[in-house]
């Protein structure tokens, strides 16, 4: 598998990251804050709602969640 990363929305990453363990705790305007539903120490991911994430900041959310591109990529079914 390569390490690209897709072309994603805020709202794809958001719905991603929900099937594992993170939940949404507040919107404030286009982001939101999700929190690790099974541990509260884990600093919270904010995700901008946009249509499209740059690369940098995609590759960060997924380093926050403890996850490869690989696995995000089939929690996005891709």
């Amino acid at each position: 598998m390569s390490k690209r990363l897709p072309i994603v929305s805020g709202e794809d990453v958001v719905k991603a990251l929900s099937k594992i363990r993170y939940k949404v705790v507040r919107q404030r305007r286009s982001h939101l804050r999700l929190k690790d539903s099974t541990n509260p120490s884990h600093k919270p991911i904010t995700v901008p709602l946009h249509k499209e994430l740059k690369p940098g900041l995609l590759r960060k959310i997924i380093k926050d969640a403890d996850l490869s591109v690989e696995e995000f990529k089939k929690l996005l079914g891709r």
